[in-house]
């Protein structure tokens, strides 16, 4: 992989609407060239036998079986409410115009 030139910085700046200096796109250059370089030691792992994963632990869901139950009494539940017209509950406007 090649190094990352301060054009290429200036360029991906531009993209995303960020405004950078000349020191800052130099400086990111060199940052994201050593980590672009780190990222080329996985090129010199052997992975021949190495299974593909989406995951390094072997999960399984573990959310709880979807039944339906029956919710609050609506009674009960309009007991704590302040305000309530027709069975809903009454909230204070948000938009007033």
């Amino acid at each position: 992989m090649a190094n990352i030139t301060k054009e290429e910085v200036k360029h991906v700046a531009n993209l995303a609407r960020l405004a950078i200096t000349e020191a800052e796109a130099e400086k990111f250059a060199q940052q994201l060239g050593a980590i672009t370089k780190f990222a080329e030691q996985l090129n010199e792992l052997d992975t021949t036998n190495v299974e593909p994963t989406t995951h390094v632990l072997p999960l399984v869901n573990v959310l709880r079986e979807d039944v339906a139950v029956k919710g609050l009494d609506r009674e009960v539940m309009m007991l704590n409410v302040k305000e309530h017209v027709d069975g809903l509950v009454k909230v204070p406007p948000i938009i007033t115009e």
